[in-house]
């Protein structure tokens, strides 16, 4: 079944989303109430606490009902209050310290007919910018067993780093429960939180789209490996650079260059014995745009013998692995721009299974 109703709590959506919904639609309301012995309550008020009474002395069955009626009616605390069609269906009683930097949540509860609907994460947001509105940025509150979980997915961590003396004495020492701190971000708008970050999620799918457009997503497949080719450098493969690959160092490579005593000697007889072979002619110079008009439109990143001697002769190759690099991304080149069927294309294959022999060789008798 699709439609309207089932996505605002469905797997896609957020959490609090068909709480905000019902909220905009009327359906839900978050009041503040507290009682008063300064000013007779109205009647309304005083209908809501004790409907947050019932509610925090059913769903926590463990707490005195004495204890409950005296902190939801003590005039220092104060409840927000979870009212859906006029009935009270949950809320969270709490006491702030503003001198201390902190509020204490004292109950906090959702009638069980209402829970997983999102509504115990939309009460907590409110309280959340309610309390930012105030000053007070940092929540502590004692959870049993049951409650650390709910806690820890509204923001708690049992790592408190409030100082001791700012809430020793003022908050009370509940046996069996663990002590949780919510430290609070002014910059956050808490109950469009889900919405803001959605937002933000359909920006990066859009960033994201507007780069994959600009670059070859689908790419030709290697079929290098069928020819008897082991290894390649990363750098050749196909829109790896386009899609943001830069190198890295690599061990195996440093100790590779390390083995090698002299390296630009190694990498002249390397260069002349490719230059000499039987499969090397294709690659003896650049591309020649008359004989391929499209090559430099295809090939990026375009290199050929004649470019890597000249490179050697300027001793511009600090490693042997960037030596390696340079050949097999000619002959990567090749393989990309030919049909596996040409002559060019066994070329290539011929010329790098040669070439890596010849390197192996050489690696293995410094």
């Amino acid at each position: 079944m699709v439609g309207p109703q089932m996505t605002l709590s469905g797997a896609s959506g957020a959490r609090d989303e068909q709480a905000r919904h019902e909220q905009r639609q009327g359906i839900l309301q978050f009041v503040v109430v507290s009682n008063s012995i300064v000013e007779r309550p109205s009647e309304e008020t005083l209908i809501t606490l004790i409907g947050l009474k019932n509610v925090f002395a059913h769903q926590l069955p463990r707490m005195p009902r004495e204890y409950i009626t005296r902190l939801v009616l003590c005039p220092k605390h104060r409840s927000l209050a979870l009212v859906k069609n006029k009935t009270v269906i949950g809320g969270i009683c709490f006491r702030m310290f503003p001198r201390q930097g902190f509020s204490e949540i004292v109950f906090c509860a959702v009638s069980s007919n209402e829970q997983v609907k999102g509504y115990g994460t939309h009460l907590m947001n409110h309280l959340k910018d309610y309390h930012i509105r105030h000053g007070v940025h940092t929540f502590l509150t004692y959870a049993d067993e049951f409650a650390i979980g709910y806690f820890k997915k509204q923001g708690f961590r049992k790592e408190v780093h409030l100082a001791k003396t700012n809430y020793l004495g003022f908050i009370k020492d509940y046996e069996g429960a663990t002590l949780m701190e919510c430290q609070l971000n002014s910059k956050i708008p808490y109950t469009e939180l889900s919405v803001v970050i959605r937002h933000q999620k359909e920006v990066l799918k859009k960033l994201i789209k507007q780069q994959q457009d600009s670059i070859r997503r689908v790419q030709p497949g290697l079929t290098c490996f069928k020819q008897g080719v082991r290894q390649i450098p990363i750098g050749t493969i196909p829109g790896i650079w386009e899609a943001g690959w830069k190198p890295s160092s690599n061990d195996r490579v440093m100790e590779v260059d390390s083995s090698v005593s002299d390296l630009n000697t190694v990498v002249k007889q390397l260069h002349s014995e490719l230059t000499s072979h039987s499969s090397a002619w294709p690659f003896q110079t650049p591309v020649d745009k008359a004989v391929a008009p499209d090559y430099y439109t295809f090939i990026k990143y375009p290199i050929d013998l004649q470019t890597i001697g000249s490179k050697v002769s300027m001793r511009q190759y600090t490693s042997l692995q960037l030596f390696i690099a340079d050949v097999q991304r000619m002959c990567f080149n090749c393989r990309s721009y030919n049909d596996p069927a040409t002559e060019y294309y066994q070329c290539a294959n011929v010329l790098e299974a040669f070439f890596m022999a010849r390197v192996r060789e050489v690696v293995g008798s410094t």
